[in-house]
C-alpha cells in the first residue's frame, strides 16, 4: 500500500460504500437521515454496546427490543428493580454486564441529570464503560473522532495493512492504524461503516475481497494473505469443572430458587442451590442439599461453557410437601416464575426435569 496517499483517500471510499450497504439495526440512525441532522440516542447507543459484548447482533436484536419497550430511557432502566432487569438479561450471559448496567444508568441520572456525557473522559468514569464502550459512545452517538476497535475493525485493520503479528499482541499497532484512518468529518458513520465492512465483507472465513470497497489499498488481499489474518496466539485448553444443584419442586407447583451473590459469576441471577464447582482433578463435589427430601439424580448431565471452563453438572430432584422449610433458597410460585428468568445452565438443568 502507498500509505501517504491511500490514507486519506481511505475514508471517503468507505463512507460512500457504507451510504449504500449500511446495516439496518434497532439502534442505528441510517446515513442519510443522520447527514439530514437526526442524532442518535446515547442511551440506545450505549445499551446496544453492553449487549454485543461477547454476542451476536442476531441474539441482541430481540433483547435491544424488549428493554427499551420496557425502560425507553435511561431514568426508566435506574428506577427499574434489580431482579426485573436481571431476569431480562437472562440468557444473554456475562451478567457482570447487567449489574454494571443498573449502577451506570443510576450514576447517569444521579451525576449527569439523566444525560450521558458527550465526552469520552467523563464516560469512562461511569461503571462498566471501558475504552472500547466509551470510544463507541463518543464516535456513534456524539460524532466525536474516537478510534472504535472490536474485533470486526482488528481484522479489517490486520488485511488492510497485512499485519501478521498475532493477537493480544498486536492491539496496540492496530489501534494505531485505527486512529489514523478515524476522520474529522463524520466519524461516527465511519465508526459504524468499518464495523460493517468487517462483519458483512471482510468475514472471518472466505472474505468477499472482489467487491470490498477497500480492495484496491488491501495489502493482504494483493499478497493473499487475507484469509490468514488475524493471527491469534493460541489459547489454552479449557479447564473442565463439575458440581451438583437441587432443585426442588413443591406439591402446588412452586419451585426453591436462591439468587445468588452479586459478585462472580452468574452474579445476581436467579439459580439453583448447588455445590461449588470443583476443578475434575477433584472428587465431584455434591455440596449440601438446601433440605432433608428424597433427592434423586435425574439422568444425563448439565453441559455448559463460559469463558474460562466447561462446567459440568450433576441435578438432583426432589418433590417436597407444603410445610418443608428450606435451610437455603426460597420457594418461588409457578405464577412467579418462569424458566426464561434463569441464566442459560441454570435453564439447561431445568429442561432436565422434563
Amino acid at each position: 500500500m502507498r500509505e501517504k496517499t491511500s490514507v486519506s483517500k481511505l475514508p471517503p471510499i468507505l463512507l460512500e460504500w457504507y451510504d449504500t450497504h449500511a446495516r439496518a439495526l434497532p439502534w442505528r440512525v441510517p446515513p442519510h437521515d443522520r447527514m439530514a441532522g437526526v442524532t442518535p440516542d446515547p442511551y440506545r447507543i450505549w445499551l446496544s454496546e453492553v449487549m454485543l459484548q461477547q454476542t451476536t447482533v442476531a441474539t441482541v436484536k430481540d433483547y435491544f427490543a424488549r428493554f427499551t419497550t420496557r425502560w425507553p430511557d435511561v431514568g426508566a432502566l435506574a428506577a427499574a428493580a434489580d431482579k426485573d432487569v436481571m431476569a431480562e438479561w437472562a440468557g444473554l450471559g456475562y451478567y457482570a454486564r447487567a449489574r454494571n448496567l443498573l449502577k451506570c444508568a443510576r450514576a447517569v441520572v444521579a451525576e449527569h441529570g439523566g444525560n450521558f456525557p458527550a465526552d469520552h473522559d467523563a464516560l469512562l468514569k461511569l461503571p462498566g464503560i471501558g475504552p472500547y464502550t466509551a470510544a463507541a459512545i463518543s464516535s456513534i452517538a456524539f460524532d466525536l473522532p474516537h478510534a472504535v476497535l472490536d474485533g470486526n475493525v482488528e481484522r479489517v485493520m490486520a488485511r488492510v495493512y497485512n499485519i501478521h503479528t498475532p493477537l493480544p499482541a498486536a492491539k496496540p499497532e492496530l489501534m494505531a492504524r485505527a486512529v489514523a484512518l478515524t476522520p474529522q468529518g463524520r466519524p461516527g458513520d465511519y465508526a459504524q461503516a468499518v464495523m460493517d465492512l468487517g462483519a458483512t465483507i471482510c468475514t472471518p472465513k472466505s472474505p468477499a475481497c472482489g467487491i470490498c470497497p477497500w480492495r484496491e489499498p488491501c495489502v493482504a488481499r494483493a499478497e493473499g494473505t487475507a484469509a490468514l489474518l488475524p493471527k491469534k496466539t493460541p489459547k489454552k485448553p479449557k479447564p473442565v469443572r463439575h458440581g451438583t444443584v437441587y432443585l426442588a419442586q413443591r406439591e402446588d407447583g412452586a419451585w426453591l430458587l436462591e439468587t445468588r451473590p452479586d459478585k462472580g459469576l452468574l452474579g445476581g441471577m436467579l439459580g439453583w442451590p448447588g455445590s461449588d464447582w470443583i476443578d475434575t482433578s477433584e472428587p465431584r463435589p455434591e455440596g449440601t442439599p438446601p433440605m432433608t427430601a428424597d433427592w434423586q439424580p435425574l439422568p444425563g448431565e448439565v453441559r455448559h461453557t463460559f469463558t474460562h471452563f466447561h462446567l459440568m453438572l450433576t441435578v438432583q430432584h426432589a418433590r417436597v410437601g407444603h410445610g418443608t422449610a428450606p435451610e437455603i433458597g426460597e420457594f418461588i410460585g409457578q405464577n412467579q416464575f418462569s424458566p426464561s428468568d434463569l441464566p442459560t445452565v441454570m435453564r439447561k438443568a431445568f429442561d432436565l426435569t422434563r
